[in-house]
């Protein structure tokens, strides 16, 4: 495959966003305070170029020729951006997340009140090969693995099988890579910035968006947030090539991804019509409205998704509480985003088909 370098390949977005230390954070997610690096229009599309944080961190070299040329990476085949981003910037590995963010993007016209609609149109390998990483004190089994005293990260090559691009594993560190799996790429991380003058971390999602880990937002997916200030100032980052629902190991394929987004304001009266009162990040595909629940405590998260998903669907079809509260103990599948952010994610697949016999003709937003 072609090396997606800075600059290389097709950019087919209204604006091109190339990832450099001076359009990065590293660690920390926009605030208030923070200046856009790109200011659109609603409704445009932006070509951005994302960076893996894995390869750069500081327990792998902070050095990606380095760390992936022991792989047998050509040094070529090593990201530019990624090798400047590492040598130009730091973080405090104790008090700084491990994302690469590119942004902040202002929106005009975006307000507190209204909805941000980002729309994924395409997301391209930039490179064939990633990292899965479990780290201490990280991961569903904290205190277990990893069994060794330092990080393990597991490199990942992607190679091109009958059924599509796979990434490969072996079954024992010196084996063949006997095991495959396919991709399905999407942006680990999607927000909005913060109210006031402190950055948040980068691990815990939030109202925000942030690192949302949801793997349904693949290409077509549209991810709705809450604006918190004027512009709303986007930035996505956390590339994936494939992850489960859990990321239990702590990471997912992780591996840098060219995105191209389109970015929409959603004015609060047509937001409200539409879906009542949107207090958190909400997901759409082709066949799924998807309301999350966040919180520290897994069954906490749980209960806020069902509650979440209550509102909106009676917001949206009329359907009176106890009936969606039916509906969605007999038809709706609730995921388990991910339980190794801090803060756990849940998020429910509602079926939009369920509905379409329901009379929404009086309703503006019908459709």
């Amino acid at each position: 495959m072609t090396i997606l370098q800075p600059g290389v390949g097709e950019t087919p977005g209204d604006h091109y966003l190339p990832a450099r230390p001076d359009t990065v954070m590293w660690g920390r997610l926009p605030c208030a305070a923070d200046a856009p690096v790109l200011t659109i229009r609603s409704g445009s599309s932006v070509t951005i170029d994302t960076v893996s944080h894995e390869g750069v961190l500081e327990d792998q070299g902070k050095d990606p020729r380095a760390y992936f040329g022991r792989h047998g990476v050509d040094p070529g085949d090593v990201l530019d951006d990624a090798v400047a981003i590492a040598a130009a910037l730091s973080r405090d590995p104790e008090n700084d997340g491990p994302h690469i963010v590119t942004g902040p993007v202002a929106v005009e016209g975006a307000q507190p009140g209204d909805l941000l609609r980002i729309t994924v149109e395409r997301l391209v390998p930039r490179v064939p090969y990633g990292v899965i990483s479990n780290r201490h004190g990280r991961g569903a089994l904290v205190g277990v693995l990893p069994r060794t005293p330092l990080t393990v990260s597991v490199f990942t090559p992607v190679e091109e099988r009958a059924a599509g691009p796979m990434g490969t594993l072996p079954v024992t560190d010196d084996g063949d890579r006997v095991v495959a799996f396919p991709l399905a790429p999407f942006l680990g991380t999607m927000g909005v910035a913060v109210a006031g003058n402190e950055r948040p971390h980068s691990v815990p999602p939030g109202v925000h968006g942030g690192n949302l880990d949801i793997n349904l937002l693949t290409e077509g997916a549209r991810l709705y947030l809450p604006v918190q200030v004027p512009g709303a100032l986007a930035y996505v980052g956390d590339p994936h090539f494939a992850q489960g629902d859990g990321e239990v190991a702590l990471t997912a394929l992780e591996a840098s991804l060219r995105a191209t987004l389109r970015f929409d304001v959603i004015p609060r009266a047509e937001a409200l019509r539409e879906f009542g009162e949107v207090a958190g990040p909400l997901v759409r595909t082709d066949e799924f409205l998807v309301p999350t629940g966040l919180d520290v405590d897994l069954g906490e998260a749980m209960r806020k998704c069902v509650r979440a998903a209550i509102d909106l669907i009676s917001a949206r079809w009329g359907m009176d509480e106890h009936l969606a509260y039916a509906y969605l103990s007999a038809a709706t599948d609730f995921d388990i985003s991910q339980v190794v952010d801090i803060v756990c994610g849940i998020h429910a697949r509602i079926r939009e088909s369920d509905f379409d016999a329901v009379d929404r003709t009086g309703d503006p937003a019908a459709g």
